[in-house]
């Protein structure tokens, strides 16, 4: 009996012709190396490249109450808005808040994986993380990918058993205690507001507006500041948004137009021959 072996020859041409479209798949994945004698050089210029100029508005200040946190919600890539819409203060937990100045993605990545490390601490120790020790927690991280391109540069508030805490963290590990902060490329004329007008025996409702017009006043000057002023507010029953205002109604409000000297001028003139 002679079998019927034309089949098996079909096969065995499909296998070889498969084998060879996925010859590549079943290699090792490799990809080549820059040719370069300064490839740290190199990489910095890279990441440069593909990381345009930024620009956003944060702030945080401590007061007899607790901390208020503000923030604009502008996404910019250079001269080009990417979006009005950005959440720059984020929810670690109940009690404690991050904000975001740098890459957005980075920043956002950052703040949620140190969210679930004090959830963790939290669940081990029974106990909340301190806001001085979730600032240590995200510092030695952001230490440990120096010069790897990141960009990172926020502040955490919140309260904890030793009342309201404040602390600025960035890309490069720093890590500072302090009262008052304001981070972004806004931040110098959020500073000239806010510095102004800051006591630390201020209600609830003066500090929210003291925030509310310090982001207002560095998004009416800093192109790269915009959209919408956030206020939080932080203390021992632990966050709570207080408002959220479009800074192009928040402008009628805190930049009263001025009559021009021609006008007055033109006031006057009518006034006399009246």
């Amino acid at each position: 009996m002679k079998l019927d072996t034309s089949g098996l020859e079909s096969f065995a041409t499909f296998r070889q012709g498969s084998d060879d479209l996925c010859g590549g798949f079943a290699s090792v994945p490799s990809f080549e190396l820059p040719t370069s004698d300064d490839f740290d050089g190199f990489q910095k210029k890279a990441v440069q490249m593909v990381k345009p100029a930024k620009g956003t508005t944060t702030l945080a200040f401590i007061f007899k109450e607790g901390v208020m946190v503000a923030a604009d919600s502008r996404a910019s890539m250079g001269g080009y808005i990417s979006s009005q819409t950005v959440k720059k203060i984020i929810e670690i937990n109940p009690y404690m808040l991050g904000t975001m100045a740098g890459g957005a993605a980075d920043c956002q990545f950052w703040h949620r994986n140190l969210g679930i490390k004090c959830r963790l601490h939290e669940l081990a120790n029974k106990r909340r993380i301190s806001v001085t020790g979730a600032s240590k927690l995200l510092a030695n991280i952001l230490y440990s990918y120096r010069g790897m391109g990141l960009s990172v540069g926020t502040m955490i508030a919140g309260w904890d058993e030793t009342g309201p805490g404040l602390y600025y963290v960035d890309s490069e590990g720093g890590r500072l205690k302090g009262t008052r902060f304001s981070v972004g490329s806004g931040s110098p004329y959020a500073y000239g507001v806010l510095d102004n007008g800051y006591r630390y025996d201020m209600s609830i409702e003066e500090a929210a507006e003291l925030a509310r017009r310090s982001i207002y006043h560095a998004t009416f000057r800093d192109g790269a500041s915009g959209g919408v002023a956030s206020v939080y507010y932080v203390g021992p029953e632990g966050w709570k948004k207080l408002s959220g205002d479009d800074v192009g109604e928040l402008h009628y409000k805190y930049y009263p137009v001025a009559p021009s000297v021609v006008e007055q001028e033109m006031v006057e003139e009518s006034s006399d021959s009246a």
